[in-house]
């Protein structure tokens, strides 16, 4: 497997996924980010062994592979420096929820030895301290290969995540950020829209004063990172707009049935959504 991985952003995914590969295979982690003190929290805590605020140190660690666990909009500038400072046997991958086009401007800068993947994992808290080395258990991993995809290196890391204990899958790069826009994406956009709703509607009450579980439970998403969601949504605009539009039609049509106040079918309605919630306890 691999002995020596560099993880370039030490935050919560990246912390997690350092804490896991030490847990598993007992291999030496470098952590890169632009903030010291995150550099600094992790190597205190043991989530990696040796830090950095340079990219060029990198080249001095000679790794095997190296995982970019930033927000998705800074892999380019990363991939343009990488490509210079490691070994054309190190392979290259990503913890990033957008695949798509992005895949393949990856590859274009890195070549086959890049390959996309996506732990469908987290929690809505940020930071190295909040790291969990059990997070990525029995939880999917999405492998996103092209047809560019070098085999090897692919199967190198279908192995490493089966070795942190997920369940591994692989999926077209353009049918993941089809996917994850309506199943992830979309509820992230839904719960920051419902927070500032009700900041709107807090103009003679504050209404932030009376949410019961339903509203904390429903929102619990939106206290995630700003900017790692700002990159996603502007990097799977596309989709995130077409899950949008379906999610506008859908509450057009349940505003219609409150105004034509015919209880059979607005009954029908919310039957359906609960049965088809209820059913996911099942998967």
């Amino acid at each position: 497997m691999f002995e020596r991985i560099v993880v370039i952003g030490v935050g919560f995914m990246g912390g997690s996924f350092a804490l896991a590969c030490k847990e598993a295979f007992n291999c030496k982690i470098f952590g890169l980010d632009i903030k010291k003190e995150s550099v600094d929290k992790a190597i205190e805590l043991g989530v990696i062994d040796e830090g950095s605020l340079s990219i060029e140190d990198i080249r001095k660690f000679n790794p095997s592979l190296v995982v970019i666990a930033t927000p998705v909009r800074a892999f380019e500038s990363i991939a343009l420096s990488l490509k210079e400072l490691i070994s054309p046997q190190c392979i290259v991958s990503d913890l990033g929820s957008v695949k798509g086009k992005l895949v393949y401007r990856m590859e274009e800068l890195l070549g086959s030895r890049f390959v996309g993947g996506h732990p469908i994992a987290g929690t809505e808290k940020a930071g190295v301290e909040n790291a969990l080395r059990d997070l990525f258990k029995g939880k999917r991993f999405i492998v996103t290969p092209t047809p560019n995809t070098d085999p090897m290196a692919k199967e190198k890391i279908k192995r490493l995540w089966e070795g942190l204990g997920s369940i591994v899958e692989e999926m077209d790069p353009y049918l993941h950020d089809f996917v994850f826009g309506a199943v992830s994406h979309l509820p992230h956009a839904v719960a920051f829209a419902l927070m500032e709703t009700i900041e709107r509607l807090s103009k003679e009450v504050n209404l932030f004063k009376y949410p019961g579980g339903g509203f904390k439970d429903f929102t619990r998403i939106a206290a995630s990172d700003p900017i790692m969601w700002r990159d996603i949504f502007l990097e799977n605009k596309e989709e995130l707009i077409k899950a949008m539009e379906a999610f506008e039609d859908a509450m057009k049509e349940l505003k219609a049935l409150i105004l034509e106040r015919n209880p059979t079918k607005l009954e029908a309605y919310l039957f359906k959504a609960s049965h088809r919630r209820r059913s996911l306890e099942d998967n």
